[in-house]
């Protein structure tokens, strides 16, 4: 028993079946969208902080975030994981150990700033250095 008789059963079977009985008709689009190169660009986007970008990828974006440039030990961390592929797992591990490392940057510096902040962290760290040693 060949495909043809073993699925005639089903509604729409079948690739030469007229267009308004395909199931995907409604989402076809006439003519066909078409992923062409631009004849102009969009214009570039300046690069005034340290962009990282991926080794996949011959060139920047034409936008990108500038908001939180890579800076200390989570900066290091983040140029590290760009020199390995996007397949890699070691590219997507690092960036997280990065996030956290940036957590911790942020904490530290907020303590910097403000003594309230740094009382309340020193309090935490000895309420939790009291509780460890209490067992």
């Amino acid at each position: 028993m060949d495909n043809a008789a073993r699925f005639n059963h089903i509604p729409g079977w079948g690739s030469d079946i007229p267009r308004e009985n395909r199931p995907a008709v409604p989402m076809e689009r006439t003519p066909p969208r078409l992923d062409v190169p631009w004849s102009d660009p969009p214009p570039q986007q300046p690069r005034t902080v340290e962009v990282l970008r991926s080794i996949e990828r011959p060139e920047h974006s034409r936008t990108f975030g500038t908001r939180l440039p890579p800076r200390g030990l989570s900066g290091m961390i983040r140029r590290a994981a760009f020199r390995h592929s996007e397949n890699d797992l070691r590219h997507w591990l690092m960036l997280v150990a990065a996030d956290r490392v940036n957590v911790a940057e942020g904490l530290c510096q907020d303590a910097k700033r403000s003594p309230v902040k740094l009382a309340a962290v020193g309090v935490g760290v000895a309420a939790l250095v009291w509780w460890l040693a209490s067992d």
